[in-house]
């Protein structure tokens, strides 16, 4: 067994990197059949989610497979190699099986133990078997992560510090609030029909939403997912009418978002599907007026927040957002070199001094600068706006340097719109969540806030099961990897018992069949008492640890053909092919 992994994930990519390398179905499958074709794999398999991208690879040469997987994933992903490479793990052999077996048990998830990667780990084997790029290897290592993964879920508690993206993208929506009590009576818009867009629906039908409609670029694929929704309301033991659920084109997306208090969406799509554009004109006229502008309650056409219906008041205007503006920002950013403002402050430092840059700073954090007069001048600035400059020079970014002005907070609206973003690369414009009356949840606010989750008191129990199931499958599959040498000694044993028997013929060919016959079955009881311990030994050594070289020695020790040994490892893996087909046929 040379397993070899490469991927990145959540844990050591930024959400940006991750976005931008995210894998289309056309290219997982052009992956795929890339890799196999790459001299140091023979099999592959891709494991990709919302939050990571792993290829598997049985490899002849580690070195060599770590550069041509790694190469691999940068060109079909379209990240460059070096900017790609330092997010990079690898994992080889024992470490790779405990990998995978950590990730089907939700211990490598974003959120700690939940169980809808086992759901993408299947796809991900069925992918493999279907193009053809999973022998023995891939299907005994996918196929025991499921199981290990379904024994964490049901010998421990796993569950209880576990969760779905989705059900955790709620918390965050509800933000403390019940998530049942927070989503009943909300109308639902869910954009995309595959397996999290579906489970969303589920999700949210179970916490009582009015109404959900469904959006997707194949309407059948709506259609179907809606219809379910629906059966399964009517079959309801609660005495409770069933969620209303409908699908519609992906063309009436805009015009649904204006109905909907709550957006899901996760689609494959390269682009936004959502601009901030977009969710600005679906809020404009269902934000409460702003202080002052004239009565209250029903009369200044407030709303109850995050309801669907748009106030009275259709005149009152939408607070400042500066999406896709520059509208009240305190630099000059025509002035400045190159036409933009870097984050950074090494476009813009020069000439621009410290407390400007600071109001720059609130304005960006959605505060209201407080534009007082300031008694410096810039030339009172010079000698701190050129040791800034130096400073930029060397680090590359700007210093703190003095404690920053105090600035008056801008009031924002509850929300009127929730938007949970599951989709990678992101579906909703990250300028969203500078909207006022719109709270905004993505993959990236999602992996924040479960940084500081506690996780439970069963996780140290399934990584005790993990660590089993690695030895035990490394036992496993060092034993069968001796198993074909053994099968082609006593291949060769019996070869040279029946070599000698004919031979025997020619020297006395008077013997009787009962006389032959006995002298056969002696000499073969010789044969297999002479190789039954030794045999049975070298199973039990190959297992081991670093057992994998009593092979070579019994090849060396007993003058094996290589391609006798190879002839029975092919027909072994032939064999189990067969077996798997009908086991999926049978479970189809």
């Amino acid at each position: 067994m040379s397993l070899l992994v490469v991927g990145l994930s959540h844990r050591s990519a930024p959400v940006s990197v991750l976005e931008r390398a995210a894998l289309s179905q056309d290219t997982q499958i052009k992956l795929l059949q890339d890799t196999v074709a790459a001299e140091p794999a023979t099999e592959a398999a891709v494991l990709a989610t919302c939050n990571r991208i792993e290829l598997y690879a049985d490899v002849d040469k580690f070195h060599a497979g770590v550069a041509e997987l790694s190469t691999l994933l940068a060109q079909h992903s379209g990240v460059g190699l070096d900017e790609l490479t330092p997010y990079l793990y690898v994992h080889y052999e024992d470490r790779a099986v405990h990998h995978l077996f950590s990730v089907a048990c939700g211990l490598d998830s974003m959120v700690v133990g939940e169980g809808q990667i086992l759901g993408q780990i299947k796809d991900s084997l069925a992918q493999a078997q279907e193009l053809h790029t999973a022998g023995r290897l891939m299907n005994d290592l996918f196929q025991q992560g499921l199981r290990v993964g379904k024994r964490a879920h049901s010998e421990t508690g796993i569950d209880r510090a576990g969760q779905s993206l989705v059900t955790f993208g709620l918390e965050q929506l509800a933000s403390g609030a019940d998530v049942e009590t927070w989503a009943r009576g909300k109308r639902a818009l869910v954009i995309g029909a595959g397996s999290m867009s579906s489970l969303a629906a589920a999700t949210l039908a179970r916490a009582g939403v009015r109404e959900i409609v469904i959006a997707n670029r194949t309407y059948e694929r709506a259609e179907r997912l809606a219809q379910i929704l629906t059966e399964q309301g009517d079959k309801g033991d609660k005495g409770e009418s069933g969620v209303m659920a409908r699908a519609v084109p992906m063309d009436a997306v805009a015009a649904e978002v204006t109905r909907a208090g709550l957006v899901v969406s996760c689609t494959g799509a390269t682009g936004l599907v959502l601009t901030a554009e977009s969710v600005a004109t679906a809020v404009e006229g269902r934000l409460p007026a702003p202080a002052g502008a004239g009565g209250s309650g029903a009369a200044s056409g407030r709303t109850t927040p995050g309801a669907d219906v748009p106030p009275v008041r259709e005149d009152a205007p939408l607070p400042a957002t500066s999406v896709g503006t520059e509208e009240g920002c305190p630099l000059d950013l025509s002035a400045v070199q190159g036409g933009g403002f870097s984050v950074l402050g090494e476009a813009a430092v020069a000439g621009m001094d410290a407390a400007t840059l600071e109001q720059h700073a609130a304005w960006v954090d959605n505060a209201t600068v407080d534009r007082r007069e300031r008694r410096r001048t810039p030339d009172a600035d010079a000698e701190l706006i050129t040791a800034l400059a130096a400073t930029v020079r060397v680090s590359g970014r700007i210093p703190e340097r003095r404690r920053p002005e105090p600035v008056a907070a801008v009031p924002r609206p509850e929300p009127v719109l929730a938007l949970l973003d599951l989709a990678m690369p992101r579906d909703i414009d990250a300028a969203v969540h500078r909207l006022a009356g719109v709270r905004l949840v993505d993959i990236e606010s999602l992996a924040e806030a479960s940084a500081g989750a506690p996780m439970a008191a069963d996780v140290d129990q399934v990584r005790r099961i993990v660590s089993d199931e690695v030895a035990a499958f490394g036992a496993a599959q060092r034993a069968a990897h001796i198993t074909p040498t053994v099968v082609a000694l006593r291949t060769m044993a019996a070869d040279v018992v029946a070599a000698e028997i004919a031979r025997l013929d020619g020297r006395l060919p008077g013997l009787d069949d009962r006389q032959r016959g006995e002298i056969t079955q002696t000499v073969r009881r010789v044969v297999d008492k002479l190789l039954h311990a030794p045999t049975v030994r070298v199973k039990q050594l190959a297992a081991e640890p670093g057992g994998a070289g009593y092979a070579d020695a019994l090849r060396t020790l007993f003058d094996l053909d290589p391609e006798t040994v190879a002839a029975v490892s092919r027909a072994d893996d032939e064999t189990d092919g067969s077996q798997r087909d009908a086991e999926n046929r049978g479970r189809a």
